[in-house]
């Protein structure tokens, strides 16, 4: 699963032609032991779990980017390659 961005020891990722699992746009993100998938462009956490101050980082950083990360959804659901996206500073 290609990592999209890293922050905050944050690591998020994008699967290629993942629209099959969660039959809409989403993230994966790991911190420590803790996984969560999150809507996109909403934010919404829908599955999994990630420690309340963890949760508001990638929540801002979706708001931030979701232009962005919708692009790297097509292009993902296409099966061509996505693109890095900027980390939360």
């Amino acid at each position: 699963m290609p990592v999209i961005s890293m922050f905050y020891g944050i690591i998020i990722s994008m699967y290629f032609i993942d629209n099959k699992q969660h039959k809409l746009p989403h993230i994966h993100v790991k911190y420590q032991d803790q996984e969560a998938v999150f809507s996109l462009p909403e934010g919404e956490l829908i599955d999994g779990e990630l420690k309340p101050n963890k949760l508001k980082l990638v929540q801002a950083w979706i708001e931030i980017r979701k232009e962005e990360l919708m692009a790297d959804w097509e292009l993902a659901v296409n099966g061509q390659e996505i693109f890095k996206i900027d980390p939360l500073k």
